[in-house]
């Protein structure tokens, strides 16, 4: 019944991971929250009466017709609970108590690089995402990014050209509603090669604070964050100060307004191009994950909107 439990409470607007771990801290696993008075539940920081409500009022028989229902169609429910929960991304302040899953998280997976960039690439930055990501997938990084178009497609798919390169692509929406509609074909061939991974409900339309609180599992499931392509204002460079927080390191390549300013700041390495040893490279990305900063002022609030 646990994985049931974590469905309902990741359902209720506002419980994202901080939430949640500050409830499994407090009483000590998840069937025991759902059994804890109303109001000892409410003592927990960030939790309201309008939440304990609406956790109330969830029909857990419901939720396992839902889970069974998943189950039949191929999408995997991974909690907290399961071994197979990502390695990477459960230590984080800001892993999310549910994930959605098409495809095959592997143990290897750990073994992860994220490549992210702008969705408008020039066409020497999609060269450059689709050479960085076949290299690195075949001496065994996995690829994780976030399905968007430009530089993300790019790194999906030089790693599909690497032989048994895998990916990984995380959503910000439900598995049933690829987002872009575009990489459909893509997102069919990533799950044959890897793993679709969403924080919510796979009936959820793309919404974009959904789509940027992604970012902070694709960084999550990595033990570093290459930067190809980025204005100024980019989301990737969200993607590269939620790494920063994860305490993941970042690589960016100049020549782009967004790349440049990062590395200008100290806050990326340069990875310079076209004359890249990638042998000396991937020996030199991190062995392990270091231990994340906490940083609560960075959250994902999971709302599954299971009915």
């Amino acid at each position: 019944m646990s994985k049931v439990h974590w469905l309902a409470l990741s359902s209720v607007p506002g419980v994202g991971g901080v939430t949640a771990k500050k409830l499994i801290g407090r009483f000590g696993d998840i069937e025991a929250v759902f059994d804890t008075p109303d109001e000892d539940l409410m003592t927990v920081p960030r939790v309201t009466p309008d939440m304990v409500a609406r956790l109330r009022a969830i029909s857990l028989e419901s939720l396992e017709e839902e889970l069974a229902s998943l189950g039949e169609e191929g999408i995997q429910v991974f909690t907290w609970d399961d071994e197979e929960y990502p390695a990477n991304l459960r230590p984080t302040d800001d892993s999310p108590p549910v994930l959605f899953v098409s495809g095959d998280v592997r143990p290897e997976d750990e073994r992860a690089v994220a490549i992210v960039g702008t969705r408008e690439p020039t066409p020497s930055a999609v060269e450059r995402a689709e050479t960085i990501a076949r290299e690195l997938a075949a001496r065994g990084w996995t690829i994780a990014s976030g399905l968007a178009l430009g530089i993300d497609t790019a790194a999906h798919r030089g790693a599909l050209k690497a032989d048994e390169g895998r990916t990984l692509a995380v959503l910000g929406s439900g598995l049933r509603t690829i987002h872009p509609r575009e990489n459909a074909r893509l997102a069919e061939e990533i799950i044959c090669r890897g793993a679709l991974l969403s924080e919510f409900h796979p009936n959820s339309p793309p919404r974009g604070q959904n789509l940027m609180a992604r970012d902070r599992i694709v960084s999550g499931l990595s033990r570093a964050v290459l930067v190809v392509e980025a204005g100024e204002k980019s989301g990737s460079l969200d993607t590269a100060a939620k790494a920063r927080r994860q305490g993941r390191p970042v690589w960016a390549v100049p020549g782009s307004p967004g790349t440049d300013l990062l590395i200008k700041n100290g806050q990326a390495k340069s990875l310079d191009f076209p004359v890249v040893d990638w042998d000396s490279f991937s020996q030199g990305l991190p062995p392990t994950i270091d231990t994340p900063v906490r940083d609560e002022g960075v959250q994902g609030q999971s709302q599954l909107s299971l009915f």
